[in-house]
């Protein structure tokens, strides 16, 4: 593609897919025709990075999209960190780092992020991503996510970049007061945003403002399939 087309695709991305999902914050809005979202999609896949669809991230493709090894939709990441309302003080936690994507967003909202990877190989390519995007308050761990990171908490922000079945209350014990929790809760073929704030010792208010499908993330509690 040539720069012209990549702007008008990243023009047509937010106008067509992210701003009809609800995306009206000026500054994310601003966010995304600056952060270039194509350098965080692998070189032979960055015709799609504009695309309404989920990106993967490594080979096998279709094995990678089943493990949530991927980038998700354009408008669901826009409309997650969107919904976290982030501040400039803000200390955030990314459980699925990913492409980076979505960190490289946050860190220019907020104070700084960590964001943790499960995958080491997806966790070095985020980091490469972030430095060439000049993002330098963003943390890229090689970490199982499932539990957070309490030692490094509590966090203003939360955001889980994946769906879970249910969000564990250990993270919900990471927030902040006045925190907020981003994550897709449920199982196919109905899953819900769902942001979780804390507003008191122990209590937590929850808001489910959309509906979306969004793979796994891993090592996350899931429901036992027998009923009793």
């Amino acid at each position: 593609m040539t720069p012209a087309e990549i702007e008008r695709s990243r023009f047509n991305m937010i106008e067509q897919q992210i701003r009809p999902w609800d995306v009206l914050d000026a500054a994310v809005l601003e966010l995304l025709g600056q952060v270039r979202r194509e350098q965080f999609a692998p070189t032979a896949l960055r015709g799609l990075a504009f695309m309404d669809t989920e990106v993967p991230l490594r080979t096998p493709h279709d094995e990678a999209l089943r493990q949530g090894h991927c980038m998700l939709a354009p408008r669901v990441e826009a409309r997650s960190v969107q919904d976290l309302k982030l501040q400039k003080t803000d200390r955030v936690l990314e459980i699925g780092t990913g492409s980076g994507y979505s960190a490289a967003l946050m860190a220019s909202l907020a104070a700084s992020v960590l964001t943790l990877e499960i995958e080491a190989a997806l966790a070095e390519t985020a980091r490469a991503n972030l430095r060439e995007a000049g993002i330098a308050n963003a943390e890229v761990r090689h970490a199982d996510g499932a539990q957070g990171a309490p030692a490094d908490g509590p966090f203003d922000a939360i955001l889980l970049s994946g769906s879970v079945a249910a969000v564990p209350p250990a993270l919900l014990q990471q927030l902040k007061p006045g925190g907020r929790l981003f994550a897709i809760v449920g199982n196919e073929p109905m899953m819900r945003a769902q942001v979780i704030t804390r507003v008191g010792e122990g209590r937590f208010e929850t808001a489910s403002p959309w509906d979306a499908i969004v793979p796994r993330l891993q090592n996350f509690p899931e429901p036992s399939p027998f009923q009793f």
